[in-house]
């Protein structure tokens, strides 16, 4: 052990105690240092996450969290781990692509309510006993499949691959459309004047036909939820029934 509490080797936050070394009952939780770090980052982005916000936070020293959370990757693991408890793994119904949709729906809600999330999604933070059971409900939903085990983490691998790339958009498009420095509308305003006249040249006459076939996702007042679901629906429909 290396001062401050810091591990010398390699080790996983969940497989040492609560706090090291001996003394009293720790004064703080994984859950609460979680709890903080999540508030914080919900509040003003990863970026704002420190070791000296979140012990300030819970009343602690900085150099006592360390105690508790031997590394910021370790803070980043115990937060992902937080937020994957707040999925509904009801029971699966028998119906694998209906079950993985509505998945696949609270990760996209998850991931609006923690915009920071996809930025942490790897398998270097995924593994805390959440995310376990959420993995253990997903292949749980995927017993009706006739898949290797190996195909079937890479088929809900694609699917959290596909809503966090989805998400990822709705962010952006939110983000600029606060930082206008004029209404949202106005904007769309001018640039689909400039998109209509570049059409009407004549010179992109396949994108005509797409983009005036039904209502274009870029529209305004596409519902999104509809897009998603299509978007999702259609990657599990790659995939054969039993």
């Amino acid at each position: 052990m290396t001062a401050a509490g810091r591990p010398a080797e390699p080790e996983v936050i969940w497989a040492r105690p609560q706090r090291a070394g001996r003394g009293p009952r720790p004064a703080h939780s994984r859950d609460s240092i979680a709890s903080e770090a999540v508030r914080i980052a919900d509040a003003e982005g990863i970026e704002a996450v420190s070791m000296r916000r979140v012990a300030a936070g819970i009343g602690a020293g900085t150099m006592s969290l360390y105690n508790y959370v031997p590394r910021k990757e370790d803070l980043y693991e115990l937060m992902v781990d937080a937020v994957s408890g707040e999925y509904d793994l009801s029971p699966p119904s028998g119906r694998w692509r209906d079950d993985l949709l509505s998945l696949a729906r609270q990760t996209r809600a998850l991931m609006r309510r923690h915009p920071w999330l996809p930025r942490l999604l790897s398998p270097v933070y995924g593994f805390g006993p959440n995310a376990l059971r959420y993995l253990e409900h997903s292949l749980a939903c995927l017993e009706p499949l006739e898949a290797s085990g190996a195909e079937k983490l890479e088929l809900i691998a694609s699917v959290n691959g596909t809503v966090a790339t989805f998400v990822a958009g709705e962010l952006a498009l939110a983000e600029r459309a606060r930082s206008l420095p004029w209404s949202e509308a106005a904007e769309e305003g001018v640039r689909a004047a400039w998109l209509g006249s570049r059409l009407a040249t004549g010179e992109y006459p396949r994108l005509t036909a797409a983009l005036t076939e039904g209502t274009p996702v870029t529209a305004a007042g596409t519902d999104m939820t509809d897009v998603f679901d299509r978007a999702v629906s259609r990657l599990l429909a790659g995939w054969p029934s039993p």
